[in-house]
């Protein structure tokens, strides 16, 4: 008898005192007898892990009378050790299987986890049966999966019963989690990307809702806006009457034209890089991305964070050609020749008068720049490492940020959304000198005067007529901070 997938080490319990989210009750290791388990060791800022629960899903769907999973969330950063937080990123992310905040680290020491993201397999005894670090290929996890259930039915050791457990409420707002947004204020429009509603929002500066593009369903089909389906977007780019999309989950950038109405794909195969076998330039619709995460329009370019491969693209919109522009998909932050350097989960772009390209290097709590009209140079302005992160204001090496997500140029100046530190910040791109213009750095949802001002993790940022627009992430909220007067305001988005 084959006993190829037995345990020898009985797997620890999930200690007491922890907090659970997608269940009314604290589980126990034996909760899951005669099922599989996988454990899902993970932090919602990594981009790769997110990448794994959209691949875990696939097997949740597969296999949902053998299979369970629990997502242990084992925080980098400390805006992450917050409940609140992790409960914010379970429903921006549409988790559905129980999910324990392991704040103390606790549960990653007892399974000696070393990496984000990591699995590991429980069999039907409660004992572990492997460890995988890193992503998991979906249709290679189905196979594993179905020869541990094969074993397992032998031995009777799986009663195929499905599990239930509570889920978490979902937004009820206009907007959820809205990632981020553009502003043209010559045609008085603003087009935000209402990530967990899978659509686009479309609305003048006052907040008046104009129209919606996509039918709110997650999925990718082109065709009229009631047709169309996203999955998750975060990044848009407005030139006149066309609007480009970094279609997030979608692996996609998709195009919609505001005079016909129409929702189309122009990059992209809707699978994965490193899942599909694609070149890494070529024609547009002929090369798998990896999560677009914001995008940038400078003449016929379109430039592309692709926080998925920890590089950036672009897009060539007169010749339909994409290829990469920056960085060797190696994470971590080096500056250099734009092909040599390496980014860490870029998740925000802009481009000053200047023609330069700033980048929000997420998860390296950087701002990066390259001059468009220069030297293909990448240079770091403030930020120092994958590892290296808090709220400092100053100069050079001295500055600290966590987590930035957007970036703004406007008038030789670079605005930031310091996302985990809930704060807006300005950087002085010649003087790499950083401060504060609003927020008090504590999660919250307060209008008023910008030193007293709460956001919840702001992840992108727009400008108009001397006004800063936020896309105030998990408070699912655009506000407006009036540079001149220091005051923040919440943009009153309504259907008249």
């Amino acid at each position: 008898m084959s006993t190829l997938f037995r345990g020898e080490v009985r797997s620890p319990d999930f200690p007491a005192g922890l907090d659970w989210i997608n269940s009314d009750h604290p589980l126990h290791i034996s909760d899951f007898k005669k099922r599989i388990l996988i454990l899902h060791f993970w932090t919602f800022c990594c981009i790769n892990c997110q990448h794994c629960l959209a691949q875990l899903r696939e097997l949740e769907d597969a296999f949902p009378n053998e299979l369970s999973i629990v997502s242990i969330h084992s925080p980098k950063f400390p805006r992450e050790k917050f409940t609140e937080s992790v409960r914010d990123a379970v429903l921006r992310y549409g988790i559905r299987h129980p999910v324990v905040n392991d704040r103390g680290m606790h549960l990653w020491r007892q399974y000696a986890v070393h990496a984000w993201p990591s699995l590991v397999f429980i069999d039907p005894e409660s004992r572990v049966i492997t460890r995988h670090e890193g992503e998991i290929n979906p249709e290679e996890g189905k196979k594993l999966l179905a020869e541990m259930i094969e074993e397992f039915d032998r031995t009777g050791q799986l009663d195929h019963q499905p599990l239930h457990f509570a889920h978490t409420n979902t937004v009820q707002s206009l907007l959820a989690f809205p990632g981020k947004l553009a502003i043209d204020a010559e045609t008085d429009r603003i087009v935000i990307s209402d990530s967990a509603h899978h659509r686009l929002v479309e609305t003048d500066l006052r907040g008046h809702v104009r129209q919606v593009i996509g039918s709110g369903a997650a999925g990718h089909v082109d065709g009229s806006y009631t047709e169309a389906r996203f999955f998750r977007p975060q990044g848009v780019a407005l030139r006149g009457e066309q609007i480009y999309v970094a279609d997030t989950e979608n692996h996609l950038i998709r195009h919609v034209d505001l005079a016909r109405q129409t929702v189309e794909t122009v990059a992209g195969l809707g699978g994965q890089t490193g899942m599909v076998a694609t070149p890494s330039s070529g024609l547009a619709r002929e090369v798998a991305i990896s999560s677009p995460w914001d995008l940038a329009l400078h003449e016929e370019r379109l430039y592309i964070a692709m926080a998925g491969t920890h590089q950036l693209y672009v897009l060539y919109l007169d010749r339909d050609g994409l290829e990469v522009f920056a960085g060797t998909g190696h994470e971590g932050l080096l500056d250099g020749l734009r092909h040599d350097a390496w980014f860490a989960q870029p998740g925000g772009l802009s481009i000053g008068n200047e023609r330069v390209l700033y980048i929000a290097d997420s998860e390296t709590s950087s701002v990066r720049a390259i001059n468009l009209a220069g030297p293909p140079q990448v240079r770091t302005l403030v930020g120092t490492g994958l590892f290296d992160f808090g709220d400092i204001d100053g100069s050079g090496h001295d500055v600290q940020l966590q987590h930035v997500q957007a970036v703004c140029a406007l008038n030789g100046l670079v605005y930031l959304a310091d996302t985990y530190n809930n704060r807006i910040k300005v950087l002085n791109p010649e003087i790499r000198e950083v401060r504060t213009i609003a927020g008090t750095g504590e999660a919250g949802f307060r209008d008023g005067p910008a030193a007293q001002a709460q956001f919840n993790e702001p992840g992108g940022l727009a400008t108009a007529s001397g006004k800063l627009y936020v896309a105030d992430t998990n408070n699912h909220a655009i506000r407006v901070v009036d540079l001149d007067t220091r005051m923040v305001e919440t943009l009153k988005i309504e259907v008249i």
